[in-house]
């Protein structure tokens, strides 16, 4: 069973697949660029503390995501 939820929510270590971008077109370009499209795994690799950004893996790529930002991407566990 699939289940639909925000990247933020995701844990060290879970696997999920890219969704929806809720962004302005901007930053959408900007997440496209990175590698973040629709139907693309993605991985948690680290979370900082207090509140800090995730590190993603995206292909062979590495990002560091802030949490607001992660708030507005939806992806399928």
């Amino acid at each position: 069973m699939s289940i639909t939820q925000r990247l933020s929510t995701l844990t060290t270590g879970d696997a999920a697949t890219v969704q929806a971008l809720h962004v302005d077109t901007g930053f959408q370009y900007r997440l496209s660029a990175l590698g973040f499209r629709t139907g693309k795994s993605l991985k948690v690799i680290r979370i900082a503390p207090f509140n800090g950004p995730l590190q993603l893996r995206i292909g062979t790529t590495d990002v560091m995501l802030r949490r607001h930002d992660a708030e507005k991407i939806e992806v399928l566990m």
